[in-house]
């Protein structure tokens, strides 16, 4: 089940994770952003809960966490791993792509 996070919800739901999680930065006017949503979605029936996490941040909402992570264009997608940034993409990735964010 993707997460929607906010800035109250980010440090419990992503960098305490035990399993690894894969952050979309995104907001609802962007057309690639709803691309890459329909992609999360499928990638999430796949993963089940197992392997890993995905949760979306809405940067209109949550302008802080895009100060913070120095979001400049969306879509953008960090992965974290016990609390750690372990990658960075900007632009839409397909399920492949996302999932290999996942095991790094």
């Amino acid at each position: 089940m993707i997460v929607h996070v906010t800035e109250e919800t980010f440090k419990k739901e992503v960098l305490e994770s035990t399993v690894p999680v894969v952050v979309d930065f995104w907001a609802a006017w962007c057309g690639p952003c709803r691309i890459q949503g329909e992609i999360l979605d499928a990638l999430d029936r796949d993963l089940d809960g197992k392997g890993g996490k995905i949760c979306k941040v809405d940067v209109d909402t949550n302008p802080n966490l895009s100060y913070e992570y120095q979001i400049m264009s969306i879509p953008t997608m960090m992965s974290f791993k016990d609390g750690q940034i372990t990658s960075k993409e900007v632009g839409v990735r397909n399920e492949s792509m996302v999932k290999k964010m996942l095991e790094m």
